[in-house]
Formats: C-alpha cells, sequence, structure tokens
C-alpha cells in the first residue's frame, strides 16, 4: 500500500485528502478542513503549517499531492493563497515527503475526465470512486481528488509525472 496526503491549499480553509493505493485499487483513509482562525497572515500560515505536520503525524504517508495556484482576477487574493500554499509545502517537506503538483485542469481531468469540471461534478466522482457514504466537503473532495490524481498519473512515472508537460485541450502534451 502506499499512502497519499492530497491537499487543496487556502488561506481561510485547507482541504486534506488521505488515500492508500494498493495496485489498482484505492481506498479511503481520512479527510476533512483546516479552518484557520481570523487574524494575521503569520498566525493563519502558521496553523496550517502546524496543522498539516499532525495530520502528517496522524495519517503517515509516504508523498503529498498538492494543487498548484491559478492566477486569479485579483493578484493579492492569488498572492495570499501561494503562501498558503508555500505553508503546505513546508510541512511535507519538513518531514522529508516528495511533494507532486498538479494544476486543477489535470486533476479534474484525472477525477472526472472534463478539465473543467464543476466542483459539483468532482464531489461526486471522488464519493463514487472512493466508495464513501457521503458526499465530502468541497476543500476536502479537492484535496482527495489530488491525490486520486497522483495515485492514477504521477505513480510509477517518476519527473515525468509532474516536470516538462503542459496541459493543452485536456491532454498532456
Amino acid at each position: 500500500m502506499t499512502r497519499i496526503l492530497g491537499i487543496d491549499p487556502g488561506l481561510r480553509i485547507t482541504g486534506f485528502g488521505v488515500v492508500d493505493k494498493g495496485g489498482r485499487l484505492l481506498h479511503y483513509v481520512g479527510s476533512g478542513c483546516i479552518r484557520t482562525p481570523a487574524g494575521d497572515l503569520p498566525s493563519r500560515l502558521k496553523s496550517i503549517l502546524e496543522h498539516l505536520g499532525e495530520i502528517i503525524a496522524e495519517y503517515n504517508p509516504v508523498c503529498v499531492a498538492i494543487e498548484k495556484v491559478f492566477v486569479n482576477v485579483n493578484p493579492a487574493s492569488t498572492l495570499l493563497l501561494g503562501q498558503a500554499r508555500g505553508a503546505a509545502i513546508c510541512a511535507a517537506v519538513l518531514r522529508n515527503l516528495p511533494v507532486a503538483e498538479y494544476t486543477a485542469l489535470q486533476v479534474k481531468q484525472a477525477v472526472v475526465g472534463n478539465g473543467h469540471a464543476r466542483k459539483e461534478q468532482v464531489q461526486e466522482m471522488v464519493t463514487r470512486l472512493l466508495n464513501l457514504q457521503g458526499v465530502p466537503q468541497a476543500d476536502a473532495a479537492d484535496a482527495l481528488a489530488c491525490a486520486i490524481c497522483h495515485a492514477h498519473g504521477g505513480m510509477g512515472l517518476g519527473p515525468l509525472a509532474t516536470r516538462g508537460f503542459r496541459v493543452k485541450k485536456g491532454r498532456l502534451v
């Protein structure tokens, strides 16, 4: 079994999802959301770093898959999201875990089959693929989708899976 931690970074809500991959099968382990307290940026980043550290210690993953930041209409929001993502990456690398990065398009393509799928579609497919009893919260579902994407495409391909490719019309080129 290979245990994968997926992370959907956010400054207010950071989703996490843990799956085990055994052969071609995926098994749900756990998921949830880290909600940062209102306050200044450094205390929010510290909260993300500490909570993810606790999650890594609890679930003991062997690798981490995280969603890349997309450029938003508001540059200030994009910068803040990037800082939350940096805190999440730091939590992984402080524990010597390899980190794979995927765009939202790659994650949606891997899980739904459509790079422009809606959040509800991602939630539904995650529920089906992992045979969950209920639909996970949107941020947790996105994190689980990131882990599923890594399990389907990132395993066994090494650096080919995360470097040197770009997505064009839903395909890696």
